[in-house]
């Protein structure tokens, strides 16, 4: 193989690339998850990384004493970031490579769920 080829397949490599990571880019933009409490009271939808973007309360809520409807919306965004952190990784892996550093960091991540505002885990 001479230089012109390897260049070309070169170029190739990464034009094949880049597109993935336009796809992949268009799919995390659209990626999250929705859950609701299994009593139908709480429902939580959150970005990739857990991030919370809407939080609803059905009327259900009325009767739940405030500790009850607050362990319901913590497990139902749990349940949320758990689904949304699932997606994030089938999005990524095609791109990373399934059993890269770099999707393992990525697991790693997703997994230990966000930081406070302190920069300690919860």
């Amino acid at each position: 193989m001479d230089a012109e080829e390897w260049l070309a397949g070169y170029r190739t490599r990464l034009a094949e690339l880049e597109a993935r990571a336009g796809r992949a880019q268009d799919a995390l933009a659209r990626a999250g998850a929705t859950a609701t409490s299994p009593d139908g009271a709480v429902t939580v939808t959150v970005d990739p990384v857990g991030g919370l973007r809407a939080l609803v309360l059905s009327d259900r809520t009325a009767q739940m004493t405030r500790t009850q409807l607050a362990a319901a919306i913590v497990a139902t965004a749990a349940t949320a970031r758990h689904e949304a952190a699932a997606e994030a990784v089938a999005v990524m892996a095609p791109l990373l490579g399934d059993g890269s550093a770099a999707m393992r960091m990525l697991r790693g991540h997703l997994a230990a769920g966000p930081s406070r505002p302190d920069g300690d885990r919860p």
